[in-house]
């Protein structure tokens, strides 16, 4: 039997604006098993991002209970998610968060030198020749296309050897066609390295492609096809 690995118990967020209290989910129960990949769907504004970044511990909720493996995030401080997030957690954004002053070798390097790995340059060499990017070690973010720039993000997501692997949008800012490799390459990795792959789409094919959708509609999860109306 899988063990889980994420879990929600009556999360809640809610936020002070100038015109009173905004809910952005309201009383969300999940549980996500290992080696799982789910999307997470919905409408921009249904509450996913703010969900997904609660799960990995970018985020606090403002009630109910949240734990990453063993380790339960709603009791921690930043320091100590943070340091959670550094040993079971990676992650792949829309926006890429390359270091611009880094080469693409270096960006990979990172969270392993910083896992205190000495072997940190051949496993970001060896993880780069995987997503293809073998004669771009030494270029800068500045010098790489959008999909180059985002197989350098799998690549350093997938250096500190995640338990999770959260993507938020992760072909969000790609055109079509790249986005497909992009997706390929990240289901590729993600099956050969055993991660959970929890990911925020608005991509309906690239949700089909999970084991698992949640959809989520006005901060709560509801069945997907009333999500997935809504998203398009």
């Amino acid at each position: 039997m899988s063990r889980t690995v994420v879990s929600a118990e009556g999360v809640e967020k809610i936020v002070q604006t100038s015109a009173g209290q905004l809910v952005i989910l309201d009383g969300i129960d999940l549980e996500i098993n290992e080696g799982e990949s789910v999307a997470i769907v919905g409408a921009s504004g249904s509450g996913k991002t703010t969900l997904l970044g609660i799960l990995a511990g970018l985020d606090t909720a403002s009630s109910g209970t949240v734990k990453l493996l063993d380790a339960n995030l709603t009791e921690l401080d930043e320091e100590a998610r943070a340091l959670t997030r550094g040993q079971h957690v990676g992650f792949v954004f829309q926006s890429f968060q390359l270091l611009a002053s880094l080469t693409a070798l270096e960006n990979v390097m990172l969270p392993v030198e910083l896992r205190g790995d000495t072997l940190a340059q051949s496993q970001a060499q060896e993880l780069l020749e995987k997503v293809g990017l073998a004669d771009r070690l030494d270029h800068y973010p500045r010098q790489l296309s959008g999909g180059e720039q985002q197989r350098v993000a799998i690549a350093r997501a997938f250096a500190s050897d995640p338990t999770v692997l959260f993507a938020d949008e992760p072909t969000g800012n790609l055109d079509t066609q790249t986005g497909e490799r992009i997706c390929q390459l990240l289901f590729d990795l993600n099956q050969e390295f055993g991660t959970t792959l929890i990911m925020v789409t608005h991509d309906l094919q690239l949700a089909a492609r999970c084991s698992r959708t949640i959809a989520i509609s006005g901060g709560q999860i509801v069945p997907s096809e009333q999500a997935t109306a809504s998203a398009l």
